[in-house]
């Protein structure tokens, strides 16, 4: 089962990627994670990225798209889960083309809906744990009172430099503007779901395995 998680920034993406990975064994594939992991593997494409990001540059979706080529010809997985890509419309169609030409289905595309004004409450209340990522919330979940990470025993959080409201606000017109036009993209294809992002992450878990089972 291959999926696509759609939604802003702090949508709990990632989270909802790791508890599919824990329940039912699919591998993630997060744009962000694969060039770093490309730069510094040595390969052909590993070259590329590097001397993209090395020159300041944008990586373009061709080099993104044979990454996730990479990925999925390895195989290994009974699933895979598409976070932080595709972002717009022409990396959509490179996406479809891509799994058509390895065969590959496109099982649902799941969108967090969320609302803005909580969203901001929530992202710039938030933290990770320095060693492990593990995502806390000042209001829902606090870093525990003996400032240890109960995941990995970390004691060092950290919140990212862009977690501010004005900064929030510049991230979500660019997503409104390049990443939601997908929404009536995969509408069309009958392949679209949304779940309530605002939901406790449990909640929204069980959501999104309803519409999975569906």
């Amino acid at each position: 089962m291959n999926i696509i998680l759609l939604g802003p920034p702090g949508a709990g993406k990632g989270t909802q990627a790791r508890i599919l990975m824990e329940t039912r064994g699919m591998t993630q594939l997060s744009t962000g994670d694969m060039l770093r992991d490309a730069r510094t593997s040595g390969t052909e494409m590993g070259k590329k990225v590097a001397a993209v990001m090395d020159a300041g540059k944008l990586v373009t979706d061709e080099i993104v798209i044979g990454l996730i080529e990479e990925k999925l010809g390895a195989g290994g997985a009974p699933g895979y889960i598409f976070d932080g890509f595709p972002r717009t419309l022409a990396q959509a169609d490179a996406l479809g083309a891509l799994l058509e030409k390895l065969g590959l289905p496109l099982d649902a595309v799941i969108e967090m809906q969320v609302d803005d004004e909580a969203l901001i409450q929530r992202i710039t209340a938030r933290s990770t744990c320095g060693s492990c990522g593990e995502v806390y919330n000042d209001i829902t979940k606090p870093i525990p009172a003996d400032g240890i990470c109960p995941n990995c025993g970390g004691t060092e959080f950290k919140r990212r430099a862009d977690d501010n409201e004005d900064s929030l606000k510049t991230r979500l017109l660019a997503y409104y503007k390049q990443t939601s036009p997908l929404i009536g993209y995969y509408y069309a294809k009958g392949k679209l779901s949304a779940v309530d992002g605002l939901q406790d992450m449990h909640a929204v878990a069980v959501a999104i395995e309803k519409v999975l089972d569906a």
